[in-house]
């Protein structure tokens, strides 16, 4: 049985692993390591492994599940560093008053009809919800997130919004059996590239800066093709039994 210490100093191992990937992504793409942002995903841990991550550095953490973030964040309320929290799944429509206020970054606005809830509950709440429009970059109706061809008008309609700020995208590579690396650097590609047709013609006080896209099996793939954002998961949890 591991102990304590052992535990964190794994994850440290782990972190420090992953970012030195991350740097060297970014230095084969004549990028700074600042550019990118880890986001830890904690979803197939506890509380106390995800303590563990925000203890060696890493405060940009993630559920898929808005009821685990919600229980997360409740014991880790009072930590120090505090965690910056994303939602990185779908977000139903009951669920977003209690989980707007706790969020740092919402990964996955995919629809009008939540664009527009979110709208109002914030607006209830008095925040702004930050967020991200998900794109199925894969064209598989079977996946979730907004197909390419109707991303500018839920983009238009967000822009009308006050409570709701667009930072940019987020998309997931398929995994087809072959040649991995290389559709995923081409999905990985289309989508910064969408971003970069939207963001010529968004109003100017719009900007879409951020591109989420990477995990743990294809994160240098989106380094190299804008990312901006990774979402790393079992690459800082190897080893790490509690």
């Amino acid at each position: 049985m591991a102990t304590a210490d052992d535990l964190a100093d794994r994850c440290r191992s782990n972190l420090a692993a992953v970012r030195d990937r991350v740097a060297e992504a970014c230095r084969r793409a004549g990028r700074p390591p600042e550019a990118v942002r880890l986001v830890g995903v904690t979803k197939y841990v506890s509380a106390d492994l995800t303590r563990l991550l925000l203890e060696a550095g890493c405060v940009d953490v993630a559920e898929s599940r808005p009821q685990s973030l919600w229980d997360k964040a409740a014991v880790l309320a009072a930590h120090d560093p505090a965690p910056r929290w994303h939602l990185i799944g779908h977000l139903q429509r009951n669920k977003i008053r209690r989980t707007l206020p706790l969020l740092s970054l919402l990964h996955s606005l995919d629809s009008l009809r939540l664009l527009g809830t979110i709208e109002a509950e914030a607006a209830a709440a008095g925040i702004v919800c930050n967020a991200l429009i998900e794109v199925n970059i894969a064209g598989d109706p079977g996946r979730t997130g907004v197909m390419e061809a109707d991303v500018a008008a839920l983009l238009e309609a967000a822009a009308g919004m006050p409570h709701v700020r667009v930072l940019g995208l987020m998309g997931m590579a398929s995994i087809p059996e072959g040649d991995a690396t290389g559709a995923a650097r081409r999905q990985f590609a289309r989508l910064r590239d969408l971003r970069d047709e939207l963001a010529g013609h968004l109003p100017s006080m719009t900007g879409l800066h951020e591109l989420s896209m990477g995990m743990s099996g294809d994160f240098v793939e989106a380094i190299l093709e804008g990312a901006t954002l990774v979402r790393i998961g079992s690459a800082l949890w190897e080893g790490l039994e509690e």
